[in-house]
């Protein structure tokens, strides 16, 4: 793919990758918390993140999970960060990383890493 921004960036390919893929999960995170969820409509909230996600620019995969857990007594609740586990695959100029956001029990933080 053409990158007409690529003269704004002073790194490397494999550092441009994981700049995107950050970008991609921190959109993610602040896009879609707070969406109202329950059984009904999850797989489709799963189904428009991936599809919003991967028309970006250097995005080759993407799944999302939500795990809601129990709905309030108005039968949804609201999205949060530790109901995600989303994984990504970026490509930039041929450097392929792998980035994951997903809660971590140990942090109690839905945290967001590099797999590979």
């Amino acid at each position: 793919m053409l990158d007409p921004a690529r003269k704004y960036f002073q790194c490397t390919d494999r550092e441009r990758a994981i700049f995107e893929a950050g970008i991609k999960l921190g959109g993610i995170f602040h896009q879609y918390t707070g969406v109202p969820v329950n059984e009904s409509n999850v797989t489709d909230i799963e189904r428009v993140i991936e599809k919003s996600v991967l028309i970006q620019p250097f995005v080759k995969h993407v799944s999302v999970e939500i795990n809601i857990g129990q709905s309030t007594s108005f039968q949804y609740t609201s999205l949060s960060g530790e109901m995600m586990d989303v994984r990504l695959t970026v490509e930039y100029n041929g450097q392929m990383v792998n980035a994951r956001m997903h809660y971590v029990q140990d942090l109690n933080y839905p945290l967001m890493y590099l797999e590979e």
